[in-house]
């Protein structure tokens, strides 16, 4: 719109003023109108400027004198009217008269011969429509829905726009970015710049429904489908510098309405940004000003408001706002446009006030301010709500306020568009939306969407337009279009005659509500009326519907998923577990697109808009009830469920919506289950009983197992059995390790662990077990503990246990602990710092090591194993925390605990000393500074000796305070190892020791124990002035004696003195480079060196040092290295490309493929460790791009004389034509593939000169970074183009050409492989050929029946085929594949061979293994050629589907026979993989071929035997050529590879196992980091169960090299959980936080849940959660304390009072969390205290909350108190939130 401010023409002015004559003449005139005069003069004068007075007069003289000159009447002019019968005519063309004076000819003719202008034609009334909107028109629209990534916008006259998310604001649209860019970037971080969560955007927060925006239309399209019809679609944009367009500084008045978004929040009120005048207006809006319906704390960046102008400053830069509707909407107190510069200020949302100039039937017309025309059509000017005649409401000269609601920019002259509907006015809802009347409902909860209404009468109609009808809601009609009224098409409408007729009754459907006309809009087609739903909306779960099959959804897995079209729009998903009751092998050939099914819901997500349906017929014709909601569930209810998930435990079953529950093992069936996957697989339909039901925590429990009369019964028994009671059972069955036994008298499961056979050793406990038998009755069994929930009963037969158990000394509860009694319990734990002892009834001990003999802390676990029988004595007892300790060492006598406690006491009272070393000092004060003195050497460390001065006076002496200079060091690497205790030594005193900040104080600072820090030093003992060094005394350049205090991957860390320590990176400790790369090893703590100070930090309290020669430790820089230097480098990176080095701080360079070896068969990278210390050459230095590259090639690096295999290419000139190189896949193009030769060398191999042979698939030959070898063709350096062969024809002399046409010969046997497969046969590609192939006919296929091929073979399987014809003249080839074909002893040796050749890792025992299997083939199978069907195509799709008898056939035609057991558990780890081939790998049984092989000899007795060619597929993979051939077709698949290695190690074939680890690792594609991730475990494991230390550590830091290093830390660190090795956890955790503890704050909380709940080391895990609020960033602190909280009430070792002291700082610092508030509660409601949790809510409810949040807290304590059991309590809380809303509604009214 433009933004120029305009005059009025002078032919303008006469005409507004002509025309008020004129209409004074008319009928049409009023008093009113003839005295209207335009608002824009002021002051009386002239409303025309001197300028159109001036031109008036010329056109006047003119005319006059035309007159004379001719004697003819002047021409009309444009600023003179029309007559008034012609003003008539146009304003209201359904006029009788108006219509009959246009039929006039001279009219007509004077029409064309003169052309009327838009303005002498009137102003005619217009209603939107998609056809008028067009972009750059404003409207206002009112926001009807918000989605998530869209708004839609409710427009005037039933449309519709749409917002998309970038269309709203600057800032809105620079958040929307930033999530973008960060996506992008794969940062996890979760956190914006401005501290907001890294989230989708929640639109819902900016916008709210109802609320009005000022829209520009930017798109009006339609979206068009394929083989749909296009639908309209609206794009509009509320960016304010789009729909402020045309506003200038001076155009912005009081009472206008802008459009602005919020720019910044500040603390009084928002910034807004309004895009006026370039950005140099900004308005600001008070916080008071934002309405009683929003939060000013909740008002984010971007949110755009339609504001009113309220105020303005002296220069007009900055605005006042308000957008308040209560106050821009009531124009009573006058807030709407009074005064306007020019006519831009005239904008959608400002309300006017206009004069009515005509009204009509189809609406009103009006000037505002007398200068612009506006119009009100049929909807907006009020009557279409109403039963009041136009003309009635309406007339000549009224004046009316309306607000502007469109503009019409092709319109002229030009008009804007208004309504005077009340809720537009008032800038509210519609009426029935708004809130003062608590009943009220909103109009689509008054009548919602689908709604039939069967009795709608017509109130008004529309001729060509439509209808208005009664709906029955008060105050709203709706609107039928004419195009919706009936399946055909309507020709006319008429008031008073004809079925639709006003007063006439129809039956309409609701299809949707328009909020800005305030209108139902509604149907009377037929075909909508009888549509079973309208939208997603109108589907109910459960509910079985019919449809059609819309798409197949299809990947490379095949079908997927299938789209269900259940009504016009509404569609749902079948995911392929719901396809049908039984696995579909060929799914689509049952569903086919346009197809009729019946389907049930599912499930329905409103927010995803997604429908979820099955086609199961056990579920969609169940009569079952539908469960669909915990709240109507009840146990002992039945229906059937569907299988989606196993666990560990059991199986989780889906029903319906969010409906889940958990199937445990247990109640799987009656008999037991060892491994459910074995007995039921994912998608299967099961019927299921409601154990029991938590609607709370929406956790359900179900059983398979049929509902008996005896459950009852059992309960009761369960529930009445007591703990430590005696009873009997019969052994039902027996496990690894343990009895199942049925009690007898009730029918109960209890579990008898063979360790609790006996009190004895485990080889008396294994021969009690050998003892028993399956229905063997035994006595006397002690009851251990029970859970009524879980119905598991452990029971025990130690005698121990029994005898106090007889002797009532049993313990059973923590009651019955009492310190120093002697208890009986048994192992439950050992862990590095103690052993778990548990008693019956779940009471449990700690026996700590310290408590135990000295000779079993020298054996492995403490010489314990679980369930060992063991005696101990009470030692202490802790009734707050219901903890107590037990030991096992003999009770002291009194004199003896006297004697110990006295030793423990040294210091006597007043600081007196006893037995001075140096015999001379009586007080502990005699130990000044600078005092020399004696000490006593009591131990020796790395990096200190510690000492004594006298009894309890303890000292230290650092190890940089003990030596002057490094010749006096006799072992550099251990100084202190010629120091021995009770030594005496000469010192002198320096201060205290303070070992929190590893420093030394002033003797004023000692504590109740100093430690002295003292100095050995020959220097300060024979000099009285004791010179200290501190940091500030150092300088750069200056030479220290050091001492290494801590070695980590890439620095040491060394002392200077006790008080100054500094960090000597890896590569300035030595020249010596090998020394370099184990520095635990090369300068182990302790270690003296020589170093050079570079840096000197005192602000960070920091050195930097270098212990290399003087010539190296000058700084590196990029000026500095040149070509040729060998440096020192740190790796720093390590990938399958290149590895990436560290020179120095600032300085890194590359070492490619090609630099890395002299023998490209050995540039491997990941030979390379990370932090690992190279040799490099620096190859090359781009110094306009910073680039370095280097070379580890010895021929460079060591000046190696061995040959260079591979010599490096430089330049261009280092080819030559008919050259043979080496080279690295750069890439693989379309055209060909690019060979990197050198750094910046590359050739080009076309796809004709890639092979000899013909390659169908020729991508799928090469891969990045593949080593080929080529033959340079041609060498272009003007181009710098290289051209390369493959070919072997190029590269071998000795090549032998492939197999042709005319080389095949009757009876040469062949390989080769599937090309194509139809229903007669299959084509066959033979091996090295050029691209010979033939056809084997289905009858040439077996010696039996002719197979189906399509069964038998997959395309690119490998077979051994036989010619069995060859016609030259057609050049076509039969061949055969009969087994009877290949009988010969030759044709199996060559069987085995190219069997052997499929595996690399196979051996001559295996082959001679598979031979006598082949030589079996025949005997195996005959039994089943007998017995196979007639009829093998007349099996249906779920037969073919559940057929499990079919043979298989291995890639030579082999069958393989055996049965390969479960695969080996190592620390919990399934090295199988979870492999099932007959169940999760259908695509691999395809590839089986069904066999029938021929009938035997007369003269040979044949053996009946079982048919075993389908174990493959029964049982999995059962030898190395089954592997192999699996691993053909899936060689980026971990689980085949696990599988591969648990086949070897059931061999006990480790070493071989290992290998396939690294062929894996070899093997698997880059991309596939989570298959190569599962190999790296694998790995891990193996090496954990079979493999040595170092070969673990080996293994553990190349994974960290290739895998993410914290992933790999925490994997290692669950592997030693699970096997139980709790030391080596504990040492892993410690070095995963010191370097991972920085980013992640999941493996702080495992940590301490390892130490608290495994380890039972409170005050290690206590230790954690300091050190980690200073590692981690602030956003993490909340969480992780949280966390940190909730443990110490989950752990059984935690410490409910700290949690309770950690929650409470939290709410300290932030009391208005409501979440930290409930999740408060809610663990003192699992505690259970009763008066903490009454306590808890309350001081929440004394708070100042929004009333949203006080609903849900005081809906959350009553429902608390009611499942407590209190009324009195539930009362109370009523009470107290009836007060509360008394309360918030005084402070309300105090405010307004």
């Amino acid at each position: 719109m433009a933004s120029t401010k305009r005059k009025p023409a002078p032919s303008e002015e006469k005409d507004r003023y002509g025309k008020k004559q004129k209409l004074s003449k008319s009928t049409l005139g009023s008093t009113a109108l003839r005295q209207e005069e335009p608002s824009f003069p002021r002051g009386g004068a002239s409303v025309l400027t001197p300028l159109e007075q001036k031109q008036i007069q010329i056109q006047a003289k003119n005319d006059v004198l035309f007159e004379q000159s001719t004697g003819e009447k002047a021409p009309r002019h444009e600023y003179e009217d029309e007559e008034v019968e012609n003003d008539a005519q146009v304003l209201d063309p359904t006029e009788g008269p108006a219509a009959k004076a246009r039929q006039k000819p001279k009219t007509r003719s004077k029409q064309r011969t003169t052309g009327l202008t838009p303005k002498e034609r009137g102003v005619r009334i217009e209603g939107l429509s998609y056809k008028r909107l067009v972009p750059g028109s404003l409207v206002l629209g009112q926001v009807s829905q918000v989605n998530q990534y869209d708004i839609a916008l409710s427009l005037p006259n039933n449309l519709t726009g749409y917002i998309p998310i970038t269309s709203i604001s600057d800032g809105l649209t620079h958040k929307v970015d930033r999530i973008a860019d960060q996506e992008g970037n794969d940062i996890d971080s979760g956190i914006d710049d401005d501290g907001s969560t890294n989230k989708d955007l929640d639109l819902k927060s900016y916008f709210a429904v109802g609320q009005y925006l000022r829209a520009c239309v930017v798109s009006t399209e339609k979206e068009t489908a394929q083989g749909t019809k296009g639908k309209r679609h609206i794009e509009l944009s509320i960016h304010p510098g789009l729909t402020n367009a045309g506003l200038q500084r001076s155009d912005i008045v009081v009472d206008s309405m802008v459009q602005a978004s919020v720019k910044s929040v500040e603390d009084h009120g928002l910034v807004m940004e309004l895009e006026v005048d370039g950005g140099t207006v900004r308005g600001f809006m008070s916080s008071k000003e934002l309405g009683a319906h929003a939060e000013f704390s909740q008002v984010q960046v971007g949110t755009v408001y339609l504001c009113l102008v309220t105020g303005l400053s002296s220069n007009g830069k900055i605005v006042k706002l308000s957008a308040d509707t209560q106050k821009a909407g009531n124009l009573k107190k006058g807030s709407f446009l009074t005064d306007a510069p020019t006519i831009d200020c005239f904008l959608p949302g400002t309300a006017v006030e206009c004069l009515v100039s005509q009204v009509t039937s189809s609406g009103i017309v009006g000037k505002a301010m007398g200068v612009l025309d506006v119009t009100a059509d049929l909807i907006h000017s009020g009557i279409a709500a109403s039963s009041i005649d136009m003309g009635r409401k309406y007339s000549v000269g009224d004046k009316v306020k309306g607000r502007i609601i469109c503009t019409f920019p092709d319109a002229e002259p030009r008009k804007i568009g208004i309504s005077l509907l009340e809720h537009v006015i008032s800038l509210h809802a519609h009426p029935t939306l708004r809130k003062p009347e608590p009943n009220n409902k909103s109009p689509l909860e008054a009548l919602s969407l689908s709604t039939i209404v069967p009795a709608a009468k017509v109130v008004r109609v529309e001729p060509g337009t439509g209808l208005l009808l009664d709906v029955g809601v008060k105050g709203i009609r709706g609107y039928v279009h004419i195009s919706r009224m009936a399946d055909g098409k309507i020709e006319s409408l008429a008031r008073d005659i004809g079925p639709y007729q006003v007063g006439s009754i129809h039956q309409a459907r609701v299809v949707g509500y328009n909020y800005m006309d305030g209108l139902y809009i509604v149907s009377m087609e037929p075909k909508i009326l009888a549509q079973p739903f309208l939208s997603m909306e109108d589907v109910q779960v459960g509910q079985t519907v019919n449809g059609t099959i819309q798409k197949v959804l299809v990947n490379e897995s095949g079908i997927y998923g299938i789209i269900i079209a259940i009504a016009e729009g509404v569609t749902g998903l079948v995911p392929e577990i719901h396809f049908s009751d039984v696995h579909l092998q060929h799914p689509e050939r049952k569903f086919k697109e346009g197809a009729p099914v019946t389907a049930r819901v599912l499930s329905k997500s409103a927010a995803k808009r997604q429908l979820r349906l099955t086609l199961k017929k056990t579920l969609v014709n169940s009569d079952g009830a539908i469960w669909s909601s915990y709240d109507t569930l009840q146990a002992g209810a039945e229906a059937p469920g569907t299988i989606i998930k196993f666990t560990s435990a059991g199986a989780v079953i889906q029903f319906y919506g969010p409906v889940r529950g958990f199937l445990p093992v247990s109640e799987m069936s009656e008999s037991y289950i060892e491994d459910p996957k074995k007995h039921f697989r994912i998608g299967q339909v099961v019927n299921v009983r409601i154990v029991s039901v938590d609607p709370a925590e929406k956790r359900m429990m179900v059983s398979c197992k049929a509902p008996q009369s005896s459950d009852i019964n059992r309960a009761e028994y369960l529930q009445s059995l007591v703990i430590g009671s005696l009873v009997s059972g019969t052994v039902s069955e027996k496990a690894n390790d343990e009895t199942i036994l049925e009690l007898q008298g009730s029918g109960l499961k209890a579990i008898l662990p063979f360790e609790h056979l006996t009190d004895g050793s485990a080889q008396k406990a294994s021969s009690a077990a050998k003892r028993i038998r399956v229905g063997q009755d035994m006595k006397e069994l002690i009851v251990l503990n029970k859970s009524e929930g879980k119905r598991l009963i452990q029971l025990s037969s130690k005698p121990s246990l029994l005898k106090a158990a007889r002797s009532g000394k049993l313990v059973m509860s923590f009651e019955d602990i009492q310190e120093g009694a002697e208890v009986d319990g048994y192992v439950n734990n050992v862990t590095p710092t103690g052993v778990f002892v548990h008693f019956a009834g779940g009471t449990s001990g700690l026996l700590l090591k310290t408590q135990l003999s000295d000779e079993t802390l020298l054996v492995p676990d403490f010489g314990m194993r679980r369930n060992q029988s063991i005696s101990a004595r009470v030692l202490s007892v802790d009734h707050a925390q219901q903890r107590f300790l037990l030991t096992l060492k003999p009770k002291l006598l009194a004199k003896d605990q006297g004697a110990e406690q006295k030793m423990s006491s040294h210091v006597v009272a007043d600081g007196v000393l006893t037995d001075p070393v140096d015999g001379i000092s009586t007080n502990i004060d005699d130990f000044s500074v600078g005092k020399l003195t004696k000490a006593r050497i009591t131990s020796v460390k790395e990096t200190q000796l510690n000492v004594q001065l006298a009894n309890g006076v303890q000292g230290r002496i650092d190890v940089s305070e003990v030596f002057d200079e490094l010749a006096d060091i006799k072992d550099r690497k251990t100084p202190l190892k010629s120091f021995r205790p009770k030594q005496d030594l000469s010192v002198r005193v320096l201060g205290i020791h303070d070992s929190r900040n590893h420093r030394f104080l002033p003797i004023t600072h000692r504590g109740k124990a100093p430690v002295f820090e003292l100095t050995a030093k020959p220097s300060n003992l024979s000099s009285t002035d004791l010179d200290i060094l501190t940091v500030d005394k150092v300088q750069v350049d200056s030479v220290h004696l050091v001492f290494v205090n801590n070695v980590s991957d890439a620095s040491v860390w060394v002392n200077l003195s006790p008080n100054v320590r500094g960090r000597i990176k890896a590569l300035d400790l030595s020249d010596d480079v090998p020394a370099l790369n184990d520095l635990m090893k090369s300068f182990p703590i302790g270690s003296a060196l020589k170093a050079k100070v570079i840096n000197v930090d005192i602000v960070n309290n920091r050195l930097d040092l270098s212990a290399r020669s003087a010539s190296s430790t000058r700084p590196l820089t990029f000026s500095g290295l040149l070509p040729g230097m060998i440096l020192p480098g740190r790796v720093t990176k390590v990938n399958e490309r290149q590895i990436i080095v560290q020179l120095s701080d600032k300085l890194s360079g590359s070492v490619n493929l090609v630099d890395l070896a002299d023998d490209y068969l050995k540039a491997d990278p990941t030979i390379y460790e990370k932090n690992q210390i190279i040799r490099v050459c620096v190859k090359h230095v781009d110094a306009p791009n910073k680039k370095i590259l280097l070379s580890t090639r010895p021929s460079r690096v060591l000046s190696s004389s061995l040959p260079v295999e591979d010599r490096e290419i430089n330049a261009l000139s280092d080819l030559a034509i008919n050259d043979v190189f080496q080279g690295f896949v750069k890439n693989v193009a379309d055209t060909g593939v690019f060979v990197n030769l050198g750094s910046d060398i590359t050739g080009f191999v076309r796809v004709s000169d890639l092979s000899d042979l013909y390659l169908k698939d020729w991508k799928s030959h090469f891969e990045i970074d593949q080593l080929v070898k080529g033959k340079v063709l041609d060498v272009d350096r003007s181009v710098n183009h290289v051209q390369m062969s493959l070919k072997r024809s190029h590269l071998d002399k000795n090549y032998k050409p492939p197999l042709t046409f005319n080389d095949m010969t009757v009876g040469q046997v062949v390989t080769g492989k599937i090309r194509k497969v139809e229903d007669f046969g299959v084509f066959i590609v033979v091996d090295n050929s050029a691209n010979v192939s033939g056809l084997c006919h289905r009858t040439q296929m077996a010696d039996g029946k002719a197979p189906d091929p399509r069964k038998l073979y997959d395309e690119g399987d490998v077979v051994k085929a036989k010619v069995l014809k060859v016609d030259r003249e057609k050049k076509r080839i039969s061949f055969g594949l009969k087994a009877a074909f290949f009988r010969s002893e030759d044709d199996l040796i060559e069987v085995e061979k190219d069997d052997a050749s499929f595996s690399d890792q196979s051996d001559m025992e295996d082959a001679r293994s598979e031979e006598s299997q082949v030589e079996n083939i025949e005997e195996m199978l005959a039994a089943e050629v007998n017995n196979e069907p007639d009829d093998w195509e007349g099996l249906d799709e779920e037969q073919d589907v559940n057929d499990a008898a079919d043979g298989g056939v291995g890639i030579n035609g082999e069958s393989s026979v055996g049965h390969i057991e479960q695969g080996l558990d190592a620390g919990s780890f399934d090295w199988s993989g979870g492999l099932t081939l007959t169940k999760d790998q259908d695509a691999q049984s395809d590839t089986d071929a069904e066999v029938s092989q021929p009938k035997k000899k007369k003269k040979r007795k044949a053996e009946i035997q079982v048919d075993r060619t389908g174990d493959l597929d029964a049982h999995g993979p059962q030898s190395v050529a089954d592997h192999e051939r699996l691993l053909l077709g899936q060689p980026n698949s971990s689980v085949l590879w696990l599988s591969y290695m648990a086949f070897q190690l059931q061999l006990s074939e480790v070493n071989k196992a290992r290998e396939i680890a690294e062929r894996a690792l070899r093997t698997i594609h880059i991309r596939e980091q989570d298959e190569k991730l599962n190999v790296w475990v694998a790995l891990l494991n193996l090496e954990n169960t079979y493999g040595t230390e170092e070969s673990l550590e080996a293994v553990f830091k190349r994974a960290c090299q290739h895998c993410d290093s914290l992933d790999i830390h925490e994997r290692l660190i669950s592997i030693h959980i699970q096997s139980d090795q709790h030391e080596k956890a504990d040492a892993l955790f410690t070095t995963t936080l010191s370097r991972h503890g920085l980013s992640s704050p999941s493996l702080w909380l495992n940590a301490a849940t390892f130490y608290l709940t495994t380890l039972a080391a409170p005050p290690r895990a206590h230790a954690l959660l300091p050190r980690a609020l200073q590692s981690l960033p602030q956003h993490t602190h909340v969480d992780l304390t949280r966390s940190f909280a909730l443990l110490e009430y989950s752990s059984p070792n935690g410490d409910a009072e700290r949690g309770r002291t950690l929650f409470e700082n939290l709410l300290s610092t932030f009391p208005k969390k409501l979440d930290l508030w409930t999740v408060y509660v809610d663990a003192e409601i699992k505690k259970g205290d009763t008066e903490r949790i009454r306590e808890v809510f309350g001081r929440v409810s004394k708070g100042k909350w929004k009333v949203k949040q006080m609903k849900f807290w005081f809906g959350k304590w009553a429902a608390w108190e009611e499942s407590n059991g209190d009324k009195v309590g539930k009362e109370r809380v009523e009470r107290l939130a009836e007060e509360w809303v008394r309360r918030k509604a005084e402070e309300r009214g105090k405010v307004e």
